[in-house]
């Protein structure tokens, strides 16, 4: 899936950085910002399923063979990603757990979500965990928080800086800013409690960026 991030170079533009989903994140338990839980998704999955499939059954992410990252998971990883695109309505995001060999696939649920995960489950190969989420945003609603909150880079300047904007899989909106603790009110009154539900507001460092890049 895509992952969206407005960051702030030492130009002071704003730059939309889009990523194949392959860049989701590399753990489950939040060693990318990609895969960070929270927000408006429960800790605990809904559903839990294991893969029956042969291995090899699905396709990879490219020619066979031809990549590091062509196994199990991440075959089915390709076919979360592929078949998401069907349920944009209901779709939050996913995650990949390599240690434990298990995708975390967050959606809203209801009938579409059963029909989603009856169809991820059954597609699964052998050896691969599907965790199934709720949540209460889709991508697309998460998206377009994004794009308004980096639309607003600039509006605060002076009394605190916007510096990035990322989209997490599991329903959350992270936001680094110059000083957290002047962000919260103002971006609270500015967003309103329900968007802030699925916003993180993190203190960082302006980001660099380096000649010839």
């Amino acid at each position: 899936m895509d992952r969206r991030r407005i960051t702030r170079g030492t130009v002071g533009a704003a730059t939309v950085v889009m990523a194949l989903g392959a860049l989701q994140g590399a753990s489950a338990a939040g060693a990318d910002g990609g895969t960070a839980r929270g927000g408006a998704s429960d800790p605990k999955p809904s559903k839990v399923c294991v893969g029956t499939q042969p291995k090899g059954k699905l396709p990879s992410w490219g020619p066979k063979g031809s990549r590091p990252d062509d196994t199990p998971l991440y075959r089915v990883l390709a076919y979360i990603d592929k078949t998401a695109k069907g349920y944009r309505n209901i779709f939050t995001g996913w995650a990949v757990d390599d240690a434990g060999r298990a995708a975390d696939v967050y959606r809203v649920p209801g009938k579409q979500a059963d029909r989603l995960d009856a169809d991820l489950c059954g597609a699964a190969e052998k050896g691969v965990t599907v965790r199934l989420y709720d949540t209460d945003i889709t991508q697309r609603e998460l998206k377009a928080l994004v794009d308004r909150i980096g639309g607003d880079m600039d509006r605060w300047k002076g009394t605190f800086m916007i510096w990035s904007v990322g989209m997490y899989s599991g329903g959350t909106v992270g936001i680094g800013v110059s000083d957290a603790g002047k962000a919260e009110p103002i971006l609270r009154k500015a967003y309103g409690e329900e968007a802030m539900r699925h916003i993180r507001i993190e203190e960082e460092e302006q980001a660099t960026t380096l000649p010839g890049r």
